[in-house]
């Protein structure tokens, strides 16, 4: 099988295939609010032919302004805690359930990259619901390993969590 994304690991593409393949048999649709990934697991989820029907939308807000324009999350939250922090990932998740039909949304805010002084690169933070369920957060640091290998290591966390959503009820 050719890669679904160049240089992608052959663990991050067995994930989403397993995962869009477990959403096909539920019935259950997907969607992604991606910031430090850009798109990055949306195009992941709709690259797998044959699967690619289970995912519904991705945002991409890489701005605090596309959060908060595309997502409803609010700006004097995104000040008061920063971009990327817990409350933010759990906003973003919730604001995108709330704006699409999916069934399981992921969300993910971080620092994927060398950014300023006070920027750990490699934190993220990860949030995922399923309609009507509870918000779940994950916080990871990944490293400064560098931009490419973190937004892959957010793709493996993603889906894991979004499996897990998949298994509840």
């Amino acid at each position: 099988m050719e890669p679904l994304i160049e240089n992608m690991p052959h663990d991050v593409e067995d994930l989403a295939v397993r995962l869009l393949g477990e959403a096909c048999r539920r019935e259950l649709a997907l969607a992604t609010a991606e910031s430090c990934t850009g798109g990055l697991i949306g195009a992941m989820l709709t690259d797998v032919e044959g699967y690619s029907h289970a995912f519904e939308r991705g945002f991409i807000v890489y701005s605090d302004e596309a959060k908060a324009e595309l997502l409803g999350v609010a700006s004097a939250l995104i000040e008061a805690e920063g971009a990327v922090s817990r409350p933010v990932a759990l906003a973003m998740a919730e604001g995108a359930i709330a704006r699409s039909r999916a069934d399981i949304v992921l969300a993910v805010t971080g620092f994927a990259g060398p950014g300023g002084e006070e920027d750990e690169a490699g934190l993220v933070h990860f949030a995922c619901v399923r309609r009507g369920g509870q918000t779940r957060h994950r916080e990871e640091h990944f490293g400064d390993k560098g931009r490419s290998a973190i937004r892959f290591a957010c793709a493996r966390t993603a889906m894991a969590m979004m499996m897990e959503a998949l298994q509840e009820r």
